[in-house]
């Protein structure tokens, strides 16, 4: 990840510490901070050194708001529906023991009701979840070996990043750049960047010699887009007519 990095190790602390203090003297505008511990967070997961055996959890930052779009949204529907089939498979991924995952989630539920999602709504998603991977019995008694076949599968199947990245075919001849299109010093990115790559790649017994830049730009959303009105919620659509006597 930028800028982080996460590492287990059999050395000791000495030997990790001089290995850091070697690679931060390296470079004096590299400066490598350290934190070592039997319990560390990095990103959205917590990570556990339980006497050699590692344990991941669900990190909630203290200060991170736990918000989700509220129910009553001009969002569609599969929104919603995606949201809790995406919370759910975060903490299955996420949480190495059964547990674990039951506390999130329970949390994930309070989550969605405080924010109105609908009781039967949020039921009805959670049930087609266990249902599709086969754990229904979680529901009623906690199991450890049932979910830890549900983790470890899960834990394998290929993200949607990966899944895209799969499908793309790799050219080994063909760098692909991708930038937004701008006025000013932007126009002339092509053209530099394109000069740089002469100069520091392109010479006699490089490796990427018969490599080709491809450029693709893709344009910044107009005003129409920032500015265009959002449908209504159905409920200011809905006319009330009522009736006088006199």
């Amino acid at each position: 990840y930028i800028d982080d990095v996460f590492m287990t190790t059999n050395l000791s602390v000495d030997q990790i510490n001089q290995l850091l203090d070697r690679a931060n003297g390296k470079d004096e505008n590299i400066h490598i901070s350290r934190s070592i511990g039997s319990t560390i967070e990095f990103l959205d997961v917590l990570v556990n050194n339980n006497y050699g055996q590692l344990h991941t959890s669900v990190y909630h930052k203290p200060a991170a708001e736990p918000y989700i779009v509220p129910f009553l949204s001009d969002h569609p529907r599969y929104i919603h529906r995606n949201t809790i089939k995406g919370a759910l498979f975060r903490a299955a991924r996420l949480c190495s023991n059964v547990e674990d995952f039951d506390k999130e989630r329970l949390n994930i539920e309070l989550m969605l009701l405080l924010n109105g999602y609908p009781p039967k709504f949020v039921s009805y998603h959670f049930k087609q979840f266990f249902e599709q991977h086969h754990i229904m019995s979680l529901m009623n008694e906690l199991n450890d070996d049932i979910y830890r076949e549900l983790h470890h599968k899960l834990i394998l199947q290929p993200t949607y990043r990966e899944r895209e990245r799969e499908r793309q075919i790799f050219n080994k001849k063909e760098i692909r750049v991708l930038f937004t299109f701008e006025s000013g010093p932007k126009l002339q990115f092509k053209r530099e960047l394109h000069r740089l790559w002469k100069k520091y790649y392109i010479y006699e017994g490089s490796l990427v010699n018969d490599v080709k830049l491809k450029f693709s730009s893709k344009s910044n959303k107009s005003l129409n887009e920032l500015l265009v009105k959002k449908k209504p919620p159905r409920s200011m659509l809905v006319t009330n007519h009522t009736t006088t006597t006199t």
